[in-house]
């Protein structure tokens, strides 16, 4: 057999980390673009996410993948709505800041995949729980535009496990306008799983684009 890349599929797995199972069946349903791409639910919070992406990069797991951290967040920014993309240009929290890989490519490849969606940049800020009312004034403040509690933990365990690209995608599922309580039973939440369900064709776009040999 000739060499995958000739075919334009890169040979390094993409592994996208989210939470919720209900995060994970938005990823999976949505699949349409080929290559290998696994879809790993790790639990809430930020431990529950070091634990599982730790196994994952592991011995007999897939040590060499590319990672995305994905899935909901609460937006900080005036004006975001659910719904609305954010890429992360870098992570936050307690343990330090880890900057992503091709922000701009994921951010073309995504307002293609979807147009006339909002795509937000800027840092994404962890937290090791839920955010609300003035605790997000407070994030925003520090120059966050979002945050959730797995993509920083996420990314920095990943990068722990050897050199990779990695990056964070959320889907703004509350905002400080159209702040939620329940995800799914709400015209927001049923707007951002729907978007979650988009975005993957965009992952493996920025997958292959930095994965393949440069001509």
């Amino acid at each position: 057999m000739g060499d995958p890349r000739g075919s334009g599929s890169p040979v390094t797995p993409l592994l996208v980390a989210c939470a919720l199972g209900i995060e994970q069946v938005a990823l999976r349903s949505g699949r349409g673009a080929p290559g290998p791409v696994r879809v790993l639910r790790t639990g809430m919070g930020p431990r529950a996410a070091e634990a599982a992406v730790a196994r994952l990069l592991g011995p007999g797991g897939v040590p060499d993948a590319a990672v995305i951290a994905s899935g909901f967040c609460a937006g900080l920014a005036p004006g975001m709505h659910p719904g609305d993309l954010v890429v992360a240009e870098e992570t936050r929290d307690a343990d330090g800041t880890t900057p992503c890989t091709g922000t701009g490519v994921l951010v073309a490849a995504l307002t293609r995949a979807l147009p006339g969606r909002s795509v937000h940049t800027g840092p994404l800020t962890g937290s090791d729980h839920v955010v609300r009312g003035p605790e997000r004034a407070a994030l925003r403040a520090s120059g966050a535009i979002a945050v959730d509690m797995e993509s920083a933990a996420t990314l920095r365990t990943a990068l722990c496990h050897g050199p990779r690209p990695v990056a964070a995608v959320r889907v703004v599922v509350d905002a400080p306008e159209h702040e939620l309580v329940r995800i799914g039973t709400v015209r927001g939440g049923i707007s951002a799983f729907r978007v979650l369900r988009a975005v993957l064709p965009a992952f493996y776009e920025w997958h292959r684009s930095l994965l393949l040999p440069r001509r």
